[in-house]
């Protein structure tokens, strides 16, 4: 008899599970719905999150939870209600664009004219002589590349992982540095869109008095950097764990750093990698000799097109840089002897190779409509603001894990934003000018709304990190979740004592 792994074992109970535990939501969900659909909002994500570290089967657990979303919404034709209009919105138009053509496209000439790995040869060399500084030298290229979560993944994954492999860095201890070092990051080191976008959440009018213009919430947004609590330990524990000095204990990472040790594999043994062997094996054209150029061009029109306008007081234009850095590979690549074919093949293989993370970044978009139309965030806001009043000091400490859970449920960091800074940023204020506290509430709902961003297996950020890496995406959650516990944690009782403090 054909052996049956514990992986399709858990599937399939995971989907009779889900097919029996249907027909109870059909038949008990509510049916007059005002702004959420209370507990049953919590729902879809719980399920996609459940069914993910169950059966590590990410596509499966992101249709379960949107067909969830059908059932309790009570439109059964979840093609209709949610893929279509996802899969045809901006966000989705983004996703086929940067992570589906552009990266694509990029990885795939990087990988036939051998131009990453070129350069991380050459810095190996002069930088790099063992695991150690080959994490540490990822830790300073997601310093470098701050301007976002999902930007500072794709350049610093592909950059460092040819180096990585080179000095047998495990893909889950990469993708680790990797997404620690990327929306964290982008929080403290705020040279790129994200206070732009906050201030425009948090310039209203039950804000007014302390936060009158749009130029008094990016003030505030710097003025918290240094209370971002999580941010900072996030990215300083990280350090240490590049530099082999953060003690692990038996958790899930200290398990891969042996394996390296003992093996010298960089994945476990059934692990799904997120990219294919279109880009992980390594197809030089014939006749094709690389050179920096074939790596820092593309790169430099990239940075040029995120850095450039931001100086200039303009927003950094992401799409524009990425679809121009592959015109720029390619051309450079031509140019150098390349033949167009084999230039357009490589583009086409790229793409290829990138396929599945494309699929599951829509299937995330989809779950993230499900959520909004259920008022998940809403629910859990409305469910918790209530203890505040009583323990005020408590407000910081709570908004942190509130972010966490509700960030976690819809992999989202900018859409927590959304949903708690126009609530419980009026609500810190009302409860205590102090303006310390302040800063506090407002740095507690940035660190904690990027805990959820880091670790939710349907964030953008995690896929890509997982992506870029070559790593498992459910080995990459496994393994990065106890150590961003632990900072989350750090955090709490940081905001808990201060807080107290504060208002003592």
């Amino acid at each position: 008899m054909k052996h049956v792994s514990v992986r399709n074992k858990s599937a399939v109970l995971g989907l009779v599970i889900c097919v029996v535990g249907s027909l109870i939501i059909w038949y008990a969900r509510p049916v007059d719905v005002q702004s959420h659909y209370g507990l049953w909002s919590l729902l879809p994500a719980a399920i996609t999150i459940t069914i993910c570290f169950v059966t590590r089967n990410v596509l499966l657990a992101l249709l379960l939870g949107i067909f969830t979303g059908g059932l309790l919404i009570g439109r059964l034709n979840i093609i209709d209600a949610f893929l279509v209009p996802s899969l045809g919105s901006e966000k989705y138009a983004q996703i086929l664009l940067v992570y589906l053509w552009a990266l694509g496209g990029l990885l795939g000439l990087w990988n036939h004219n051998g131009g990453a790995r070129h350069f991380a040869e050459t810095m190996a060399a002069r930088f790099v002589s063992s695991r150690v500084s080959a994490k540490v030298f990822a830790w300073i290229m997601g310093i470098i590349f701050h301007q976002g979560g999902t930007i500072s993944t794709v350049l610093t994954g592909t950059t460092v992982r040819p180096v990585s492999d080179m000095h047998r860095v495990g893909h889950e201890e990469l993708a680790y540095v990797v997404d620690s070092t990327a929306s964290p990051i982008a929080t403290i080191i705020p040279f790129n869109v994200w206070p732009i976008y906050i201030a425009g959440l948090i310039t209203i009018e039950p804000l007014a008095g302390l936060i009158d213009s749009e130029a008094d919430a990016i003030a505030l947004f710097f003025k918290a950097i240094p209370f971002n609590f999580y941010a900072w330990v996030a990215v300083g524990m990280t350090l240490l764990f590049a530099a082999d000095r953060l003690p692990l204990f038996n958790t899930p990472m200290q398990r891969v750093i042996d394996r390296v040790k003992s093996t010298g594999e960089l994945d476990f043994k059934n692990a799904v990698p997120m990219l294919s062997p279109e880009l992980t094996e390594s197809r030089l054209a014939e006749g094709y000799t690389p050179a920096m150029i074939d790596f820092l061009a593309p790169i430099g029109t990239l940075m040029g097109f995120c850095i450039i306008p931001w100086l200039l007081g303009g927003s950094p234009l992401v799409f524009e840089g990425f679809g121009l850095a592959v015109v720029v590979a390619l051309t450079v690549s031509v140019l150098r002897g390349m033949s167009v074919a084999d230039a357009f093949d490589a583009v086409i293989t790229g793409i290829k190779g990138v396929t599945i993370g494309a699929i599951v970044l829509g299937l995330a978009v989809t779950l993230a409509t499900v959520s909004e139309q259920l008022g998940t965030s809403v629910y859990v806001i409305d469910v918790t603001l209530d203890w505040f009043k009583a323990l005020p000091f408590i407000l910081p400490s709570l908004l942190l894990l509130i972010c966490m859970l509700v960030s976690f449920s819809i992999g989202s960091s900018w859409g927590t934003y959304a949903v708690v800074f126009p609530v419980a940023l009026p609500l810190a204020f009302a409860l205590s000018p102090d303006p310390t506290f302040i800063l506090l509430s407002f740095g507690a709902i940035l660190g904690g709304a990027v805990f959820g961003d880091q670790c939710s297996p349907i964030s953008d950020t995690t896929i890509l990190s997982a992506l870029a890496c070559g790593s498992d995406l459910m080995d990459h959650v496994t393994t990065q979740l106890p150590l961003a516990a632990f900072a989350a944690t750090v955090s709490a009782v940081g905001y808990l004592v201060l807080s107290y403090i504060v208002l003592g």
